[in-house]
């Protein structure tokens, strides 16, 4: 849906954002009133503050919850799935107890944020999340303490490669509308990203995680048994085995089975990551110009790396290879079906969020933010933070709030005649401040909510902090390496 024509001034818009916003808060976290209730009564009502008609706003509202809505759902149950089938078998575990074997329960996060880093940089944040989550709850229950501990760090290391390192969308986008050299920017985004997760996001979720309990949920895991979800009983070697039953509706399905190996579990989550980036490798070569699209045979290979189906074959591949050997495709089936039935909440108040972040654009009131913001005289990488930033916060959306802002400065970029490695470092500029301030506008605030357990406060506490330091962290390195480069340049 096309933004309307404002029928209100840039100081009124922003009134309406930020009392949206206020009244969002105040119906969750006092009132005490459901999120999805609450997400999608405040977006009818700031579409019909904003001017837009009261015959379009279903319409408004439908856009943004149809969009997001459309992009988290398969993943989010494919990934549930997938999942879900690992911790089952074992899988989960296995991986956990070798990750820590090699960096040790000290360093049991940092043994998880690389892990996320390497699966990050060609998956979304919202698909690297949902197959990494059952790695991240095993760690965590096994060891104990805070969930933010383990959580944030992987989190982060997801949420700082898909803002910042190509072939992810955002970063891509922006380059090409500068004119910059999506290489250099790659070679440029992965030491940023690097850096601003180790301080941003690695030595925030420590700091949390001594601080703020936040107890493993059991959206995956289904009812503890004593304590302990039904595993295989010697779930870190091959060769162990137990009954294990899928709790949750419909009744428990118990499977014989021994824990597979860990080579074939880290072959089933490096699956998707490879089909993936076949896809994404496939369309920034299309995007350069390098490689063309007309082509029936690239159409196809671009077709088994979406990030949906390459989900989706994961699972049909993980059903054949652990479910099938280890019990009838029956009781395989109820595993899966049996996991659909926790999310169907995280789904709902998910697409709510992409909903109001749909009417806050649709509205006019990101062009109202941007439009007050380019004309205050601000430098270049600190006038391209904060543009992004007020889009961030008016929509939610990161890849949105990149794409838009590049848009909106690739004039003074190119009038500044700016180099390849100058423009990369606006880009890193540009994708912190799309980073900082995730809110109740943003699905990810919601997915990260509702899958570590988290009431909003707490989100907002933890999640929301985390990503502003990240944002922060990228920025203030990308300001070093402009300062520096100066005399070079």
């Amino acid at each position: 849906m096309d933004p309307i024509t404002p029928v209100h001034g840039t100081a009124v818009l922003l009134l309406i954002a930020a009392a949206a916003v206020a009244v969002l808060l105040l119906l969750i976290m006092k009132a005490r009133l459901h999120a999805f209730v609450s997400l999608v009564l405040v977006s009818v009502l700031t579409a019909l503050a904003a001017g837009i008609p009261a015959a379009d706003v279903p319409t408004a509202i439908a856009f943004g919850f149809n969009t997001t809505l459309g992009a988290v759902a398969l993943l989010v149950g494919f990934g549930v799935m997938l999942g879900r089938l690992l911790e089952i078998t074992g899988g989960a575990q296995v991986l956990a107890d070798t990750l820590i074997g090699r960096f040790g329960e000290e360093r049991a996060p940092l043994a998880l944020g690389v892990a996320a880093l390497l699966f990050g940089f060609p998956i979304f944040f919202d698909a690297g999340l949902v197959v990494f989550l059952p790695i991240i709850m095993t760690v965590a229950r096994r060891f104990g303490g805070s969930l933010l501990h383990y959580a944030l760090p992987a989190a982060g290391a997801f949420a700082a490669m898909h803002a910042l390192v190509p072939p992810h969308p955002g970063p891509v986008a922006a380059g090409v509308s500068l004119d910059g050299d999506i290489g250099v920017i790659l070679l440029v985004g992965v030491p940023v990203a690097v850096l601003s997760w180790y301080v941003g996001a690695y030595l925030v979720g420590r700091y949390f995680g001594g601080r703020i309990q936040v107890d493993v949920p059991t959206v995956l895991f289904g009812e503890m048994n004593g304590g302990e979800a039904d595993r295989p009983a010697d779930a870190g070697t091959a060769g162990g085995a137990a009954d294990g039953s899928a709790a949750g509706g419909g009744g428990a399905t118990t499977l014989q089975r021994s824990a597979p190996a860990f080579g074939l579990v880290l072959s089933l989550l490096l699956l998707p990551m490879l089909l993936i980036t076949l896809n994404t490798v496939l369309g920034t070569l299309i995007e350069t110009g390098t490689l063309s699209g007309e082509s029936d045979f690239v159409d196809l290979l671009r077709l088994v790396g979406n990030t949906p189906v390459a989900l989706l074959i994961t699972l049909l591949v993980s059903v054949l290879v652990l479910g099938r050997r280890q019990g009838s495709l029956a009781d395989t089936s109820r595993i899966l079906d049996q996991a659909l039935a926790p999310i169907c909440s995280i789904i709902l108040i998910t697409g709510a969020g992409g909903m109001f972040g749909g009417v806050l654009r649709v509205s006019g009131i990101g062009d109202a933010l941007t439009g007050s913001l380019d004309d205050l005289g601000l430098p270049l990488l600190l006038q391209a933070f904060v543009i992004a930033t007020a889009l961030r916060v008016a929509q939610g959306s990161a890849t949105v709030a990149l794409t838009t802002t590049a848009g909106l400065i690739a004039a003074p970029v190119a009038a500044d005649g700016l180099g390849d490695f100058r423009i990369a470092l606006v880009v890193m500029a540009i994708a912190a401040g799309a980073t900082v301030l995730s809110h109740v506008n943003d699905s990810g605030f919601w997915l990260v909510s509702r899958f570590f357990g988290m009431d909003e406060k707490t989100t907002l506490r933890t999640w929301t902090v985390m990503e502003t330091t990240l944002g922060l962290s990228a920025f203030a390195i990308a300001t070093v390496l402009w300062l520096v480069s100066a005399p070079l340049l």
